[in-house]
């Protein structure tokens, strides 16, 4: 049998702002993060949070142990997680000029972009940059 946990002791201003960002914030994640914490302070175990919000127990312990370090900011996403972008601002005018040479062929504007830059990539990854700048420019 689990050994039982206490429930977090949340003071006013802690819950306050724990349904705050629940209620009010616009990523999914931080939301769950937050239902989590209030959820562990109304006195549910970690396997019931875990069941609740359709999430494995090693998440709800570490996002827990997270807001005890952190607070509320510990429970937002940190800045460099996931996968680095292949083509970044810096890239804009090699792939503009890229294109502007080989305006028929997109399988071939990439090649010479890859040149360019010394990495792979696809025509998908291409076309959904090409997609980006140009959103940017019309605004």
């Amino acid at each position: 049998m689990a050994r039982k946990t206490k429930p977090k002791i949340l003071d006013s201003e802690a819950r306050e702002q724990l349904e705050s960002g629940y209620k009010l914030s616009e990523r999914h994640s931080f939301r769950q993060r937050c239902k989590m914490v209030l959820l562990k302070s109304e006195g549910y175990s970690l396997q019931q949070v875990a069941v609740i919000l359709d999430t494995n127990l090693i998440s709800v312990h570490n996002w827990l142990k997270r807001y005890d370090k952190d607070g509320i900011e510990g429970l937002q996403t940190k800045p460099g997680q996931g996968r680095k972008r292949i083509l970044a601002e810096e890239h804009i005018s090699i792939v503009r000029s890229a294109v502007e040479q080989e305006r028929q062929r997109l399988s071939q504007a990439r090649l010479i972009v890859e040149e360019s830059i010394g990495k792979k990539m696809s025509n998908e990854t291409l076309t959904r940059f090409l997609k980006v700048i140009t959103a940017v420019t019309r605004e």
